[in-house]
């Protein structure tokens, strides 16, 4: 009898919430035999101001088993689940990746502007797959953006339900509602561990129908008198969906700001799933012509993103677009944990330009969070009847929130597996227990590249910010003496005109520093260090300040 294993591996969306990556490892006799990916996403880090675009998975525990991984699949169309794929397809082999109609459409989007190959495969929710000794199949459910799923996944040890994002909608505005004939089925065929969205863990009751929000963009529409200004995530087609319908009715042209935006609504407005009328739509150009209460903008960036469309409104950046007394702004969507200061600051900013701004904390039914409640999460615990849990797609506070409701259920405790990044569930046929833990880091993306922004150009690029930079310029002979004094200047550290002593006291410390090595052998770069901590503790006991040194020293 062949002895089989299936290790869960985390290599994102635990704790951070965002960068979904997830392995299924199937063993036998302790040998290797085949990997599933679930999902590949973006992170989006604190870092953002200093450079940083958004963090990917670290995948260099897979780079040595490559040809184990038979498929990659998907469950929706969310950055954080879909985005890092362009990055890091060709480092996984580039197997076939799985996906529903949406999700395929804008994947296919995001490797036709890298100019890459990708191998997408429509998914077919009658149909059972096959890879290797595993085999799955999806089953519609309902989220903040159409077509997503879970995955039933059955290998010989037992069946995994992956029940990523995810409310049970029973009246959703467009699409399928959740099948629940599909999750039972798979709930009385035996569910060994299921893996569940546990963002709305602390919220008690079931998570609105997504159906309210248009009637609330109704609602506000027609009580604006200016611009009627909709933010939300440029994914959500459902949102903007409903907030282009009730534009519509009020015979409001149509405007999208934003890349992301612009793109997103251009592919599903392709596939039928938002269709507009030619008449209403307009282009940003155009707004000095329409009158203002006759004006719907949908704009891409209500999580602050930095350079973001409605950032750029904000700071008065928009040549075409000027916020006004009058003008209406619904934040349609959350902050993501850990946005919440920047999502904050933004809605500041619109305010003191005189803008009616309307969000969550403020508003009811302007937002229907994706995210099921806590009675959600119960239903599908009660559907699928697992033995064990493991919390996806939240931080630890709901992590532990989800143990609870499952403990109130009537489930031990010790059957949930609530992991850090990189941790491990071993499942075979005496049980599950935590494994290794696989080491991971932030391999961060900037607009040079993949995963050269390192913790010391992170902290550079901090420094800068906050304290300035100082370039110190030294010019040897041959004898290692000074031909010239240094040349020293800063940037965003002080005013150099008003502080010549300052500077003419760092070029005497930088020429006592050479005056007893001229004319010996030295190492430069351990020079390089004495000159740099010397001028960084003269500028910190005058100023009180720690510039960033840069020291340049040339042979002649």
């Amino acid at each position: 009898m062949n002895k089989y294993k299936v290790r869960f591996v985390a290599l994102g969306g635990i704790v951070g919430v965002t960068k979904n990556m997830y392995l299924y490892e199937l063993y036998q006799e302790n040998n290797l035999k085949d990997i599933l990916i679930v999902d590949c996403g973006v992170g989006f880090p604190k870092e953002k101001e200093l450079g940083v675009d958004f963090v990917i998975p670290d995948i260099s525990y897979l780079q040595d088993k490559k040809d184990k991984i038979r498929a990659i699949l998907l469950t929706h169309g969310h950055e954080d689940h879909i985005g890092a794929l362009p990055y890091l397809y060709e480092s996984l082999g580039m197997p076939t990746i799985f996906a529903s109609k949406l999700t395929a459409v804008f994947l296919e989007n995001k490797f036709k502007e890298t100019k890459q190959r990708v191998f997408i495969e429509k998914i077919n929710f009658d149909k059972i797959y096959s890879f290797g000794d595993f085999k799955i199949n999806f089953i519609k459910i309902t989220h903040s953006i159409p077509d997503t799923t879970h995955i039933v996944i059955k290998s010989p040890i037992g069946n995994f339900y992956h029940g990523s994002d995810f409310k049970l909608d029973l009246t959703p505005p467009y699409g399928s509602f959740p099948d629940f004939y599909q999750i039972t089925k798979a709930g009385k065929e035996g569910i060994l561990c299921l893996l569940s969205d546990c963002l709305g863990s602390e919220r008690p009751g079931l998570t609105l129908s997504e159906s309210i929000v248009g009637k609330t963009f109704e609602d506000e529409m027609r009580k604006t008198k200016g611009k009627f200004i909709m933010t939300t995530f440029s994914s959500n087609i459902s949102r903007i969906r409903q907030c282009v319908e009730a534009a519509i009715k009020f015979n409001r042209k149509i405007i999208f700001l934003g890349r992301s935006m612009k793109e997103s609504t251009k592919l599903a407005s392709e596939i039928g799933y938002l269709p507009i009328p030619e008449s209403l739509f307009a282009n940003e150009e155009d707004l000095i012509r329409i009158p203002p209460n006759k004006i719907c903008l949908i704009v891409a960036g209500s999580q602050a993103q930095y350079g973001s469309a409605l950032t750029k409104l904000a700071d008065k950046q928009n040549p075409y677009v000027k916020i006004m007394p009058g003008d209406k702004i619904i934040f349609s969507s959350d902050p993501i944990p850990g946005n919440e200061n920047e999502v904050y600051a933004l809605i500041e900013d619109l305010v003191s330009q005189g803008a009616d701004v309307f969000y969550s904390d403020i508003a009811d039914q302007l937002h229907s969070s994706g995210h099921g409640n806590q009675e959600d999460l119960k239903f599908l615990i009660r559907f699928t009847n697992p033995k064990y849990f493991i919390p996806i797609g939240g931080t630890i506070r709901h992590q532990k929130q989800y143990e609870n409701l499952v403990n109130e259920l009537g489930y031990d405790k010790k059957k949930v597996f609530s992991l850090n990044e990189g941790e491990t569930v071993l499942f075979d046929n005496f049980g599950a227990k935590k494994e290794d833990v696989i080491e991971t880091k932030n391999i961060y993306i900037d607009a040079y590249g993949i995963g050269d922004v390192g913790n010391i150009v992170l902290r550079d690029r901090k420094t800068i910010s906050t304290e300035g930079i100082v370039f110190a310029i030294i010019i040897l002979g041959n004898n290692a003496s000074l031909i010239t004094e240094p040349r020293i200047f800063s940037r965003g550290f002080v005013f150099e005109k008003e502080e010549k002593d300052l500077y003419k006291n760092a070029k005497k410390i930088i020429e006592k520093i050479f005056k007893p090595k001229s004319g010996k052998i030295f190492d430069l770069g351990k020079l390089k260090r004495e000159i740099i901590k010397s001028l960084e503790e003269y500028f910190f006991n005058q100023k009180g300040r720690k510039p960033l040194i840069v020291v340049e020293i040339i042979n002649f």
